[in-house]
């Protein structure tokens, strides 16, 4: 079966074009077509006291290295530092953020099938139209995505549909109220092709790191166009 063709431009990050910056409980960037690793988890996912001392950790690392963690443009300074210092934060802060939510905090709802499902038929459901999906994986406490979005404003404006249409279906289900996930999540632009492939290959394998059984998440993926990753 031939794929359909993509919407518009897809592309790696590139640094020369504009960037929307905005700025929330975190910092999220996006620009008009460039691949994004997004995710977002559960408003249980991390308890309280393990977020607070990650927060505070960071903080604590970035001031020891002359920045500002209050400073909006924290994440340039960072990229500015000595090269082995910007990877030692990703492997003390990032890998740490991604380790606790694998952990299996929290009810871990998303475990059951038919609440999967939810989450996995709303990610599909306008790709080709609104966005451009490769990859995503429905873990039992949080999601891994990567996808383009039409425009700089698409990208937030598109985790908000998803997450107040899967919340509300979810908790319906559940018979609660409230919220259902975390207001922020993380995000990346995607900016080489090697990365792009660690990326596709972390969200293969987080089912396997975090020990699930099969029947427990939902992966998808589905090849990208050359032409369109350049």
């Amino acid at each position: 079966m031939s794929r359909m063709a993509e919407p518009f431009p897809v592309h790696l990050f590139d640094r020369e074009a504009d960037v929307l910056i905005t700025e929330r409980r975190l910092p999220h960037w996006a620009q008009a077509g460039a691949i994004t690793f997004i995710t977002w988890r559960t408003n249980d996912s991390i308890p309280a006291p393990v977020l607070a001392q990650w927060r505070a950790d960071r903080c604590r690392w970035l001031r020891a290295h002359g920045i500002d963690p209050n400073q909006p443009n924290w994440r340039a300074q960072l990229a500015t530092l000595e090269p082995p210092l910007p990877r030692e934060f990703h492997r003390e802060f990032s890998e740490r953020w991604h380790n606790e939510l694998d952990a299996g905090h929290g009810a871990c709802v998303l475990r059951r099938p038919e609440l999967a499902q939810i989450v996995a038929d709303s990610l599909r459901h306008f790709d080709g139209d609104r966005y451009v999906l490769l990859d995503f994986v429905v873990m039992p406490n949080h999601i891994h995505l990567l996808a383009a979005f039409r425009d700089d404003a698409a990208m937030l404006a598109q985790c908000e549909s998803w997450k107040h249409y899967t919340a509300v279906k979810i908790n319906r289900i559940l018979g609660r109220k409230g919220r259902f996930w975390e207001q922020d999540g993380f995000d990346h632009l995607v900016r080489t092709q090697e990365q792009l492939e660690a990326l596709r290959r972390y969200i293969a394998e987080n089912p396997t790191k975090a020990r699930l059984a099969p029947g427990h998440f939902i992966h998808f993926s589905k090849p990208l166009s050359p032409s369109r990753s350049a």
